[in-house]
């Protein structure tokens, strides 16, 4: 059992209730201190368990270099949380709580029944034990004159005196469950350094045409392998799928490569993502099959018929495609193997899964406590560091909240 607070233990407010708060709350419960947990909303982890709708991918059982490297330039950064806390660490304390995990055929880990719900039941009931204060329906409105934490309440307005602060109030998608980032004003007027928050792991626009929106949106595009050159030069590939949306592309593909491709838009106000739509051939094998006479059939009724493509694909080609391009076999190959798909935004930070920017790594010192605010700690996505889906989002909060527990506890000791 977790050490009880005492009457005379320091308090420790802990400000944001997903993943990387409630970690840092049991973090610094579990060493005697009393800790007090704010959230806005009407419960806790509303984010958390909207991301298990479906299944909840936890965490990665690949290598841990591989790991690591998902996290693209923050990988450094990121690498010092996960020496505290890695995806196996991750897994063992999910089984601690008394939840199965299993290894999907992607790699992917979830627990057993695929739902975040118990897990998060168990949490919470392992925080009370703890004598964490859960305090829902709190607005964090900033500091006052007396560096008092000031809320907006059901009650009203009320003031908080903390011996030690813990913000993890999330980056800016999925507003309507607390992830808003009103908290970048108020931190840029103490002077921090923080990075606009922008989309990542979103859906991104281009321009169809209303045949093409109207006939095929909602439709899945599979299998198809996505190439694109970053802004660094670097030649990424990666297959799996993607949704055709009414105004551009969306699904697990196309937010693997989100990253790299805001990037492009940020840089030339424009991206290509190169699809090829007939991944298991070659371009010799489709011209060779593109050449033989045609016998009175149509294009579309090749395409679909030796190579595969369905009526999606075929649309994709007309709509990509000049009409002498598809009236030549060697250069219709060409374009189904590389087919040019031209973006001109993202969609909607607000509608992204995750965010990338926030309070840049060099405002913070190495247990993530705020250089310009000593006693306050920041973890979660509130941080300046992105990862692709596939459970690196998550195990990164967790270990972001876990290294500003011991932060907290380390300075207040110190103190």
């Amino acid at each position: 059992m977790s050490p009880q607070p005492s009457s005379s233990a320091p308090l420790v407010a802990v400000i944001g209730g997903g993943p990387a708060g409630l970690m840092a709350a049991e973090t610094v419960a579990g060493a005697g201190l009393s800790v007090a947990l704010f959230d806005a909303m009407p419960s806790v982890g509303r984010k958390f368990l909207l991301a298990g709708v479906g299944g909840m991918n936890i965490t990665h059982s690949e290598a841990a270099e591989r790991f690591i490297s998902r996290y693209r330039e923050a990988a450094p950064w990121v690498a010092g949380w996960l020496e505290q806390l890695d995806a196996p660490a991750l897994r063992q304390w999910i089984h601690d709580l008394g939840i199965d995990t299993f290894v999907g055929s992607s790699g992917r880990v979830f627990p057993t029944d695929m739902k975040a719900a118990p897990l998060l039941r168990a949490w919470l009931k392992r925080l009370r034990d703890a004598g964490v204060q859960l305090h829902t329906r709190h607005r964090w409105l900033g500091w006052d004159e007396q560096q008092s934490l000031m809320f907006d309440t059901p009650a009203g307005h009320q003031r908080v005196q903390a011996d030690a602060v813990i913000l993890a109030l999330g980056g800016g998608s999925w507003a309507r469950l607390g992830s808003d980032g009103r908290w970048v004003s108020l931190l840029r007027e103490k002077g921090m350094d923080i990075r606009d928050l922008r989309p990542t792991n979103c859906g991104f626009l281009c321009n169809w045409s209303q045949h093409l929106s109207s006939r095929f949106a909602g439709q899945p595009l599979k299998p198809v392998v996505a190439r694109l050159s970053t802004t660094s030069g670097e030649q990424l590939e990666r297959r799996g799928e993607c949704i055709i949306t009414e105004d551009g592309l969306e699904g697990s593909l196309v937010y693997a490569l989100s990253a790299p491709l805001r990037e492009l838009l940020e840089r030339d106000g424009q991206a290509t993502l190169q699809l090829d739509l007939a991944p298991d051939r070659t371009p010799a094998q489709l011209a060779e099959l593109l050449t033989r006479p045609r016998k009175g059939q149509t294009l579309s009724s090749i395409l679909r018929k030796r190579a595969g493509l369905d009526g999606l694909k075929v649309a994709l080609l007309h709509e990509c495609l000049e009409r002498g391009q598809l009236l030549d076999s060697a250069q219709l190959a060409a374009g189904i193997k590389a087919l040019p798909i031209r973006l001109h935004g993202t969609r909607p930070l607000d509608e992204a899964i995750s965010s990338a920017g926030g309070i840049a790594r060099q405002a913070l010192d190495d247990q993530l406590m705020l250089r310009r605010l000593p006693g306050v700690f920041c973890a979660g996505e509130m941080l300046d560091w992105e990862a692709p889906t596939g459970g690196y989002l998550l195990t990164a909060c967790f270990a972001s909240g876990l290294v500003a527990g011991r932060g907290a506890l380390a300075w207040l000791k110190a103190r």
